[in-house]
């Protein structure tokens, strides 16, 4: 009985550190994949030199004039900051642009650039956690999906009923941009939706990334960080699914991903294009890197772009 009864006692003192060990490999992960903070897997910014095919993107970016926008968020009651860019005529056009992961609204100057000539209105905001917007968490689209609807509403309050809006984004802001598409009762006044390598759900992303980057299985790691974000931030992993959000959209929407993407893999890209509802079109742009597409073949990315928004904002 008293051997049984050690065994028992030692069973669940290993049970026991192994848990203790789990969940500390979990908040390490968790400042990792969630907290705002310089990041040693991502590629460090590129210089933009008077040789770079941006460069003329990036000039304009510096000299053009913005006018600063602030909104609440949908949560939280944090303070959103966005740069405003007018047309250069009157317009009701308008393109809502969603950065990246770590990114922030200036590093999305090349896409304001591409708008611009072709004759929109430009709101660059920060997603919550990034750039000049409050926020101590990285939300990868899902809280930020309510938050972009709200810059949608001050749109239409600034520019009219007849704004005619496109949301775009890349990486986790083509995962917003999906997002978004799906959440109920977005305003009318959004006619289409452009997506750049965004992933399928922030639980396929993050087991991914572990996997590449770290080598671990996603069991049970991925899910002790995704709890730890749950209990932190409101929502799990799973359920910041951009799959589940397109299932619920009616609306035009062009997928875009690299052909090879190994940061968020280009085989992300198929169900969330099968899966949408509405008009559809899907750009698989030869290339290396993760949204790089633009630079890879700036000429493909802005005829395909211009294409499809001819033919769905009016």
């Amino acid at each position: 009985m008293k051997k049984r009864t050690k065994i028992i006692v030692a069973c669940v003192a290993v049970a026991a550190v192994v848990t203790a060990g789990l969940f500390g490999a979990g908040l390490y992960f968790y400042q990792v994949a969630v907290v705002p903070a310089p990041k040693t897997f991502l590629s460090k910014p590129q210089k933009i030199t008077k040789n770079n095919p941006l460069y003329p993107a990036y000039k304009w970016y510096q000299q053009v004039n913005k006018q600063r926008w602030y909104e609440v968020s949908a949560t939280r009651h944090l303070i959103l900051d966005a740069d405003y860019i007018p047309a250069a005529s009157h317009t009701q056009k308008m393109v809502l642009i969603a950065h990246g992961f770590m990114g922030n609204k200036d590093k999305m100057f090349s896409y304001a650039y591409l708008f611009h000539r072709l004759g929109y209105n430009v709101l660059l905001p920060d997603a919550r956690g990034h750039g000049d917007s409050q926020g101590n968490y990285i939300g990868y689209g899902w809280p930020d999906r309510l938050d972009n609807v709200k810059w949608i509403k001050k749109i239409i309050a600034q520019n009219g009923q007849a704004s005619k809006i496109v949301m775009f984004g890349t990486s986790m802001g083509g995962a917003a941009t999906m997002m978004v598409s799906g959440v109920k009762n977005v305003p009318k006044q959004v006619k289409a939706y452009i997506e750049d390598c965004g992933y399928t759900d922030v639980y396929d992303e993050v087991a991914y990334q572990a996997k590449e980057l770290y080598h671990l299985p996603k069991f049970p790691l991925v899910g002790i960080v995704s709890l730890i974000n749950h209990v932190k931030n409101g929502y799990s992993f799973k359920e910041a699914s951009a799959l589940n959000q397109v299932k619920k959209n009616h609306r035009p929407m062009l997928f875009i991903h690299g052909a090879h993407d190994h940061f968020v893999p280009t085989r992300m890209v198929y169900p969330l294009y099968h899966a949408t509802k509405g008009p559809k079109q899907l750009l698989i742009v030869p290339g290396k890197g993760h949204a790089r597409s633009y630079q890879n073949q700036p000429k493909l990315y802005q005829q395909t772009v211009a294409q499809f928004l001819k033919r769905w904002v009016k």
